[in-house]
């Protein structure tokens, strides 16, 4: 009887799991985007590493102040008013580049690209916690990372064709994307608006209480697990999101490609990257997912310090490595942090969706770039997957373990 019980659950879920899964691909384009923007700012509008970070500390700033209110929305509305909210929001967000190619400053894109970041959290913060539920707790980790392997193909998919259309010598309009997704994300939110998706009850007499905010915004803190994880994905988000910002100003610079070739260098390491979730996805139906976060952890340490040695072209070794390894980091981090937490689930990943913002760091590493030179910079997302190894090997060894 229990065995059936579970496979009627199982299949009770694999709609809203596929269903679901289908955002990350977008969000998944949206962010990558940045990365080809970043670069294609520069050269139209002849501005800095610096001031073109701009695009990343606005964008993953909006992360840091509407994360906290996405998460009071979904608790009192549900995942799929949440989902439906923030895809509007990016829809709107994407055909605005209509109007800011038009006004031709970089505030107006800054704007659009604040109003999209808005989206994006109501987006993330419902359906990265809600993939975690849709099935065993201890498969949770290896649900989110093959969820998240879709994020990666979207990542893919932005730098090639975004990338290819906008550096190519014909130099296409920067809207014509932007409206595109736009389209195809409002087209999605009309769907999400009719079909119904199951909340997640628990029996730990919280659900009524998580829907107002204050309690359990004070007792997630008491979850020690929850807080260093806090910490760990923080220290993740400055470490990708900058090498990702920084990939093409950082291969171009060095002289080995144009700006063309780059974009679609970084759709292969994106490749990598998408491999490393897949993989990693199935990897952690066999071993524990903080050992996977202790072994990418090392892995991510080692290759950036090749990178940092600068072997010349032979760096690019290290550059790509740190794709692979570093690709289940976010998935995983985010489902340990919240084990356990029933009823707090949504709080807190609403706090955990705050980690974004680490994009800002950015600007940091622009500055190092603009006042040092290209090689340095590496020295910040080395930092930072110390830290996110540091993580793992407190859950991995038994002694260290936090108990709430």
């Amino acid at each position: 009887m229990r065995s059936n019980n579970m496979k009627n659950g199982t299949n009770q879920y694999l709609v809203p799991f596929i269903l679901i899964t289908t955002l990350f691909f977008l969000w998944g384009f949206a962010r990558a985007i940045l990365d080809v923007l970043n670069k294609h700012f520069q050269n139209e509008m002849h501005i800095s590493i610096t001031e073109s970070s701009m695009i990343q500390v606005t964008t993953y700033l909006g992360y840091f102040l509407m994360a906290i209110p996405a998460g009071l929305f979904i608790n009192r509305f549900g995942y799929r008013r949440g989902v439906v909210f923030g895809l509007l929001l990016f829809g709107i967000g994407s055909l605005l580049f209509v109007p800011c190619t038009e006004a031709g400053t970089l505030s107006a894109f800054l704007f659009a690209l604040f109003i999209i970041s808005v989206g994006l959290v109501f987006l993330e913060t419902a359906a990265n916690p809600y993939v975690t539920e849709l099935g065993p707790k201890e498969t949770a980790s290896s649900r989110l990372n093959l969820s998240q392997s879709f994020n990666g193909m979207g990542c893919l998919f932005a730098t090639f064709a975004v990338g290819q259309f906008l550096f190519s010598g014909e130099g296409g309009s920067v809207a014509t994307p932007y409206v595109i997704l736009g389209i195809v994300v409002l087209v999605i939110a009309a769907i999400f608006s009719r079909v119904s998706l199951p909340e997640i009850k628990h029996e730990d007499g919280l659900d009524e209480t998580s829907k107002y905010g204050r309690e359990p915004l004070r007792k997630v803190w008491q979850h020690k697990f929850f807080v260093f994880g806090v910490v760990a994905l923080l220290a993740y988000e400055v470490a990708e999101i900058s090498i990702n910002s920084y990939f093409i100003n950082y291969v171009t610079g060095q002289g080995w490609m144009d700006d063309s070739m780059a974009s679609i260098v970084l759709t292969g390491a994106l490749g990598f990257f998408m491999v490393g979730r897949f993989g990693g996805s199935f990897i952690m139906r066999y071993i524990r997912p903080e050992v996977m976060l202790l072994v990418c952890g090392c892995g991510c340490v080692l290759s950036t310090l090749v990178v940092l040695m600068n072997f010349g072209e032979y760096s690019m070794i290290g550059l790509l490595a740190i794709y692979l390894f570093e690709a289940v980091m976010f998935p995983t981090i985010f489902s340990l942090a919240l084990r356990g937490l029933g009823s707090l689930t949504k709080t807190a990943s609403s706090i955990l969706m705050m980690t974004p913002v680490g994009g800002c760091g950015f600007l940091l590493v622009g500055v190092i770039a603009d006042a040092t030179n290209l090689v340095i910079p590496f020295v910040i997302p080395m930092l930072c997957y110390i830290i996110v190894g540091l993580y793992g090997f407190g859950l991995v060894v038994p002694d260290t373990r936090c108990k709430t």
